[in-house]
């Protein structure tokens, strides 16, 4: 998606990409970061903020995926937190029943400066504090969030999941350096799948995102891209794959330092 600073069209292009998917075939749906809002100023996404289990994006999001009998993972939406000046970045969970399954509340918050640009989303986001792992009938998921990617010690806190879901929003900077490379890593060392559904275009706000959506292999092969603006990429999930690599290679099994 390449998403703009006001909720309804963001709504409206997230559920056009989802039916999308579904008429390909498509049983779990990934939204990338900051679907519903990328907005003009950084205090946008907390004046839209939700409380918990209440409000039109996460309405959208139940709805959505009971009417497309999908799995559907609403890549981040602003949450009501305990301060009035920030949010929660949450990544909802949705059953094909429209029923909350999950919510992760992002651990890591995006720190970036390098001559003119500059981020902080300390300054309106509150971090998370939980790993969070869901089980659905095809796969048992691992939820991450953006620069979440960058701290491996999550993703073996998760223990042994079969997909690993990175909805981001990483800048081009940063992107062009080390998103890919980050990406096959995480599926590497945790013989899993990695579902990275990413924003990608010139934002409203003069941001530029890496795009370059991708769904990566147990064994690091990039089944699909999208390399920029609103699209699809749909693969196949094989648990048998992960399976066979992982009698093969135990390296999960191998690990000697479990705690520091």
């Amino acid at each position: 998606m390449v998403s703009g600073p006001q909720v309804e069209p963001n709504l409206r292009e997230a559920g056009r990409l989802i039916a999308m998917a579904a008429k390909a075939g498509a049983r779990l749906v990934a939204l990338p970061e900051y679907f519903p809002i990328l907005g003009m100023h950084e205090l946008d996404k907390v004046k839209v903020r939700e409380k918990a289990g209440s409000g039109p994006i996460q309405d959208f999001l139940s709805k959505t995926a009971q009417k497309h009998r999908i799995w559907l993972v609403g890549g981040s939406a602003p949450l009501t937190c305990a301060s009035p000046n920030k949010v929660r970045n949450t990544c909802l969970v949705y059953d094909d029943r429209g029923r909350l399954a999950a919510r992760y509340d992002k651990i890591h918050l995006f720190g970036f400066t390098m001559g003119r640009e500059s981020y902080a989303e300390e300054r309106t986001i509150e971090p998370g504090a939980r790993v969070v792992t869901v089980d659905t009938p095809f796969a048992r998921l691992g939820i991450s969030i953006c620069y979440d990617l960058r701290f491996p010690e999550l993703y073996r806190a998760m223990k042994q999941v079969d997909v690993i879901l990175v909805p981001s929003a990483f800048t081009a900077t940063t992107g062009r350096a080390h998103w890919e490379a980050l990406l096959r890593a995480r599926a590497i060392e945790n013989l899993a799948y990695v579902l990275a559904p990413a924003q990608g275009g010139r934002h409203p706000n003069g941001r530029q995102t890496h795009g370059d959506s991708m769904i990566v292999d147990p064994w690091g092969a990039v089944l699909g891209r999208l390399p920029s603006g609103p699209g699809v990429v749909v693969g196949g999930i094989d648990l048998a794959r992960v399976k066979s690599l992982r009698e093969s290679l135990p390296a999960l099994e191998h690990r000697k330092l479990r705690r520091c």
